[in-house]
């Protein structure tokens, strides 16, 4: 039996890469169903068995919020731009939230679904696609929250206004998907031989929130400590998600290409590094 002979009696061939940076787009599409059925798992799964069900899409970042206007706004005095203190607080957790929801979901891919990719064949990246796609319904469930206390806010005669730089709004999603899909996958792929490295991601990102401008703006910033801010690629995106929806923050070419370029040399890295790992993971994890 010659090689065409072969590919016409077998449904699937599964071939390796071809190279590291081979992400097969076309595999990519011909499961999607199976990305839909991920994400919807994921859905339903994270509030499987609790008592407020997708009410705790609201009640985390409310709460978080109130602690943060209470500690941050009131008691340590730290300014908001003039912006009415829930209102600077909750954007800045918006965001924050999904980015740091997709890092840490998606840099533990390898080690939660190991079971199911000593198994079955799929394109492993599916599975951290389907992560930051999940957490994409929950950005747009507290985004919604948001438009709706701007409107509140508005009512009540807040000083706030939306500016032309709201256009970019899809460049900055796009941006903190990518770039937590980027971090993840270079991550998940070190804790398979490195497990120290789970332990330090839910931690380290805690710690990076306040090396990015969440709970206070750029322009206070003391000026010999701004650069190391900036260089935080998240800083650049905050600001500018703030300066579309309230009118306050650092918007300028830099503060959002600097963003753009930094995801794309992550991105870059972390489909090589996850292409090269997982031919090999099973065997290690």
């Amino acid at each position: 039996m010659n090689g065409k002979q072969q590919n016409a009696y077998w449904d699937l061939i599964i071939k390796g890469h071809t190279s590291l940076l081979d992400v097969k787009f076309g595999d990519l599409w011909r499961y999607r169903d199976l990305l839909f059925m991920f994400v919807k798992r994921d859905f339903v799964s994270f509030y499987k068995q609790t008592i407020f069900g997708p009410l705790w899409f609201f009640i985390q970042p409310i709460l978080t919020t109130i602690v943060f206007t209470f500690v941050f706004g009131n008691l340590a005095g730290l300014s908001t731009d003039g912006l009415p203190q829930f209102l600077f607080y909750l954007s800045g957790i918006t965001a924050w939230n999904y980015f740091s929801d997709c890092i840490t979901k998606t840099s533990t891919v390898f080690k939660d679904n190991a079971n199911i990719f000593g198994k079955v064949y799929f394109p492993r990246l599916i599975m951290p696609l389907s992560i930051v796609t999940s957490n994409l319904v929950r950005f747009g469930v507290q985004l919604l929250m948001l438009l709706f206390m701007m409107g509140y806010y508005a009512y009540m005669g807040a000083d706030f206004q939306i500016t032309s730089a709201i256009l970019i709004f899809p460049l900055l999603v796009i941006v903190m998907a990518l770039l937590g899909l980027g971090l993840g996958l270079i991550i998940t792929a070190m804790t398979t031989k490195y497990r120290d490295l789970s332990f330090l991601v839910t931690f380290g990102v805690q710690l990076l929130m306040y090396g990015t401008t969440v709970i206070y703006p750029l322009s206070t910033a003391p000026e010999k400590y701004k650069w190391i801010i900036e260089l935080n690629p998240m800083t650049g995106v905050i600001e500018a998600f703030r300066y579309g929806f309230l009118g306050k923050g650092t918007f300028t070419l830099w503060s959002v290409g600097y963003p753009v370029l930094f995801t794309m040399v992550v991105l870059f890295l972390g489909i090589i590094i996850f292409n090269k790992t997982e031919k090999t993971f099973v065997d290690t994890i």
